[in-house]
């Protein structure tokens, strides 16, 4: 019996770590919807607290964060639909561009937002616009073989002739990746311009 105990025993003494001893105790508390920014708010599409924000501050509609990001380029990057037309009505600029050159066109292009990419082109926006390597919201959506994107952009007269400072234009860009149907739809957009 007495060995048996001493079995038991060291069962009870097991040589796992636990979390406070492998340090991994949360010492931060979790971020909450009041100490977010309306930069953070705005890409989790809290509209209801951005409102709220925009209420007591209607400077933050169009402020940059360190990157220059606005409030509706985070909506824009996150697909945040509900978010990216509330900041629109609200007079959000979509013409901003951020340190790097990007915008809320070419944010969207890159998630494959073809909603946003319509609701932004109906904005008047410069849809050839290029960030700081040469690359614009056309050449994201190909990249990114986001059809819908590319149809929107290509409907509003995106440059396909534009070359990033890579070299690539959106055809070779298809073609080196190995989309088919991309190429496919950007060969038929170069027939009927030349007819």
């Amino acid at each position: 019996m007495m060995e048996n105990m001493s079995d038991e025993g060291a069962m009870h003494h097991s040589t796992t770590l636990t979390n406070r001893q492998r340090g991994n105790e949360v010492t931060v508390l979790p971020a909450t919807l009041d100490n977010l920014s309306i930069h953070q708010l705005a890409a989790h599409g809290e509209t209801s607290r951005v409102k709220t924000l925009l209420a007591s501050d209607k400077s933050l509609l169009n402020s940059q964060d360190e990157r220059g990001f606005t409030p509706l380029m985070w909506a824009a990057a996150f697909g945040e639909i509900e978010m990216v037309q509330f900041l629109l009505e609200k007079g959000a600029d979509p013409k901003t561009f951020a340190r790097e050159r990007e915008s809320a066109l070419s944010l969207a292009s890159v998630g494959g937002y073809a909603d946003i990419v319509s609701i932004l082109l109906k904005c008047d926006v410069e849809v050839d616009s290029y960030d700081w390597n040469g690359g614009t919201p056309l050449l994201y959506a190909v990249r990114g073989n986001h059809i819908k994107c590319v149809e929107a952009l290509l409907k509003h007269g995106a440059d396909i002739t534009f070359e990033a400072d890579s070299g690539y234009s959106p055809v070779a860009l298809s073609i080196a990746l190995g989309y088919k149907k991309m190429q496919k739809l950007l060969e038929d957009h170069i027939l009927n311009l030349l007819r």
